[in-house]
């Protein structure tokens, strides 16, 4: 196997919210240097001149070329996924990748970045955060120990109030994708983590600010096993200062809750179970826009030095593009 020596050479292509982020927690990772950074706007590029001193700014993800890098995190927008990345393959400016979710903007897309990472890539994985989550890991843990039985059914949902009020045939709900791309990816990934494939048996999806907007979705699904489940996403909720993601899921021995501050076990036989994020070990060396960030990102740094496997992988992120085309094959048309 072969090992890194020397520290990690790391690029950021787009610097807006989650890539500020990424770049500053890769900033203060050990055996990681932020060489470069690739910002399309002018005046973010003025300012990263100023605040990341000594990197290499530019404008074009082709200027990252001759650099020797050894990763690069893509953190521009959904639809910019796919092109992006198949240049840094193609020009060879590096073998390992990490992708902000979605993996891409269609399933077609996801499987031909699957295609290029396995015949130019090395190391490869997206950003489905909340697998770093202490909840969330406690829960998948407590499922594989059988602890509540074979699951039979789940209720899944993610909420939001980003577009709680918006203005009708608002431009700013379509600049970020559908409801499901941006919040309900997290928790189709979580599900998918949790019980292997799934299929789309009924779905409808929904616009309140318009433009064909999607804001609402629910639909249902069903495993080989007999496990059904049920989604319900939206970002047009009242109370939620931030996003929240959370399943309710039933065995015969038991129920799990859990979202992300905490985690309730009640079992058949009466007893319960109470876990909050800090009951769970959830300090890290850098808090920056949640512990599991630093988590996530130590991750993939470690298993780039280590040249293994990292997971979520491009084509495990493929299988939640999967289920999103199969909800939008499903509904037909928004309501």
């Amino acid at each position: 196997m072969k090992v890194l020596t020397d520290s990690l050479r790391v690029a950021v292509v787009g610097l807006g919210k989650m890539g500020l982020l990424h770049a500053s927690l890769l900033n203060v990772l050990p055996n990681v240097q932020v060489i470069a950074l690739c910002e399309r706007s002018f005046l973010t590029r003025r300012f990263l001149k100023k605040v990341f001193k000594g990197k290499h700014i530019v404008d074009d993800v082709e200027k990252l070329s001759n650099l020797d890098l050894d990763a690069v995190y893509v953190t521009t927008p959904i639809p910019s996924h796919f092109p992006i990345a198949k240049t840094l393959y193609s020009r060879k400016i590096a073998k390992n990748l990490f992708v902000e979710k979605t993996l891409a903007a269609s399933y077609d897309e996801a499987k031909e970045l699957c295609e290029l990472a396995r015949c130019f890539g090395k190391g490869n994985m997206v950003g489905y955060v909340r697998r770093f989550a202490v909840t969330f890991k406690k829960a998948r843990e407590i499922l594989l120990d059988d602890a509540i039985g074979q699951p039979t059914f789940f209720e899944a949902y993610a909420r939001s109030s980003d577009f709680l009020g918006s203005e009708r045939n608002s431009r700013k709900p379509a600049s970020r994708g559908g409801v499901l791309g941006d919040l309900g990816c997290h928790v189709v990934d979580l599900a998918l983590w949790y019980f292997g494939e799934l299929r789309v048996e009924g779905a409808r999806l929904q616009s309140l600010v318009g433009n064909s907007s999607e804001d609402i979705a629910d639909f249902e699904v069903r495993n080989s096993n007999g496990l059904k489940g049920r989604f319900s996403v939206s970002w047009c909720v009242e109370n939620y200062r931030m996003p929240e993601a959370g399943l309710s899921i039933a065995g015969p021995k038991g129920m799990i809750d859990v979202n992300d501050d905490r985690l309730k076990l009640k079992l058949s036989d009466g007893k319960s179970f109470t876990w909050y994020r800090h009951d769970l070990q959830d300090n890290v060396p850098f808090f920056l826009g949640g512990s599991e960030f630093y988590r996530e990102d130590k991750y993939f740094v470690k298993s780039v030095i280590k040249d293994s496997n990292a997971e979520p992988s491009f084509y495990t992120a493929s299988r939640v593009d999967q289920i999103i085309e199969q909800v939008k094959n499903r509904t037909g048309k928004i309501e």
